[in-house]
């Protein structure tokens, strides 16, 4: 096939999944397309961005004085040291991984300052024998390793509550959301050696920060797939992610893989703590509140074109974004160029399985006219993404938690994008 036939699979031009070739996208490109000076090189000749000796090797690698990715909208409450949140830049990555110095942060009072040496995880309540673990302890256990997502329950929310006021990036907007590879020892394993008494039913997690961040897990989930962290990323935690140890629950909602865990009390029922009751509930239209609403729906988001990352040249542009869903495993992903009139299946990379973010690809040929880009997700359960709408019908639009609904940006005739759920 050549450049003159390339078929669209759907409204405004998005094109087949299969690879294009170098003539379609040069084509596609136009006057974007780059040459590079070969005789130059082949003639021995240094271009001068290659000049110098160079510079000594490190003792810990920085990125490179040329990328200034950082996280964005860094904001604390008033009057407090710490107490808010950062947002990963999503729309500035590739793959699936998020760099442990640009996963997002959620703190409530602040990052305390822990001696490893001294630290302790306690196990106690109903428990035939109670126990205290060091860091040293913990590191002879046997680890596992899980690349899994890990969100806040209050990421997106804003396109709920009030989706026509901000035009937003997608990093404010859908930033509080990483994935990274975790590993540290199953709770199960733990658990075990203190022994359950009868009447054992939940957890209760207890975080060594100021405010002392405390949540109940279930015991089923606790003997499943928890594990107490003790790495990120194939480095120790990042004191901003929980050093020495945190509790990670793949695909529960992120404030109760509780960071700085220094102890867990096995009860016979919830207990109920401000941040389950006051906070993380999901406040429904009748007035009355879903509790103890743990998963994370299936999503996506497309990352690129996004606010900020518009286009130029009218040609061949790659439409990418990540997937990921607490129920089950991504097993696809749709995009529409046109609102959602028409779909076609983007390609889907990174390792997957359930509880594990992927990111999506798809060829589009942008000539110059105004689209709306949206992506939706199916998992394997069957369950696929909502619109907004469908969730302000089943919620109302004073919901805030779990926010899973589909975003769609809004391309202008001269490249621009911007949020728009008009």
């Amino acid at each position: 096939m050549d450049d003159t036939t390339l078929v669209p699979v759907a409204g405004n031009g998005l094109l087949p999944l299969r690879a294009l070739n170098r003539r379609q996208l040069l084509t596609g490109l136009g006057a974007g397309a780059l040459a590079l000076p070969s005789a130059a090189l082949a003639a021995g000749g240094r271009p001068s961005w290659m000049q110098g000796a160079g510079v000594g090797m490190r003792g810990y690698g920085t990125p490179s004085p040329a990328e200034t990715v950082g996280r964005v909208a860094i904001a604390s409450q008033p009057g407090t040291t710490g107490s808010g949140a950062s947002r990963t830049p999503l729309a500035a990555l590739e793959g699936t991984i998020t760099p442990s110095g640009l996963h997002f942060e959620r703190h409530h009072s602040g990052v305390p300052t822990i001696d490893p040496g001294a630290h302790r995880l306690h196990i106690h309540g109903l428990v035939e024998k109670p126990l205290a673990f060091s860091l040293e302890a913990l590191d002879r256990y046997p680890l596992v390793t899980q690349l899994r997502f890990l969100e806040c329950s209050g990421n997106s929310a804003v396109n709920l509550a009030a989706p026509e006021a901000p035009d937003l990036d997608v990093a404010t907007l859908h930033g509080l959301v990483s994935q990274s590879e975790w590993v540290g020892v199953p709770l199960s394993i733990l658990l075990e050696e203190a022994g359950l008494k009868p009447g054992a039913a939940w957890v209760i997690a207890e975080g060594a920060d100021a405010a002392a961040m405390s949540r109940s897990v279930p015991l089923a989930k606790a003997l499943d797939d928890a594990i107490v962290a003790l790495y990120q990323n194939g480095e120790r935690l990042r004191p901003e992610n929980g050093y020495p140890m945190r509790l990670f629950l793949p695909n529960y909602e992120g404030n109760m893989s509780v960071k700085w865990l220094r102890r867990l009390k096995v009860t016979d029922q919830p207990a109920m703590t401000k941040d389950e009751t006051s906070k993380y509930t999901e406040l429904m239209p009748d007035g009355r509140a879903a509790q103890f609403t743990f998963t994370m729906g299936v999503k996506s988001v497309i990352t690129r074109p996004s606010k900020g990352y518009g286009l130029g040249a009218h040609g061949i542009y790659p439409i990418t974004g990540l997937a990921w869903s607490g129920q089950g495993e991504i097993r696809r992903v749709e995009v529409s160029a046109d609102g959602g009139r028409s779909w076609a299946d983007a390609a889907l990379e990174g390792p997957g399985g359930p509880g594990a973010m992927v990111r999506f690809r798809m060829p589009w040929h942008w000539q110059g006219q105004p689209a709306t880009l949206v992506s939706r997700a199916t998992d394997s359960t069957g369950a696929r993404q909502p619109t907004r709408e469908m969730l302000v019908q089943a919620r109302g639009p004073q919901s805030l938690y779990h926010y899973n609904g589909q975003q769609r940006w809004q391309v202008s005739a001269a490249g621009d994008v911007r949020n728009s759920y008009v």
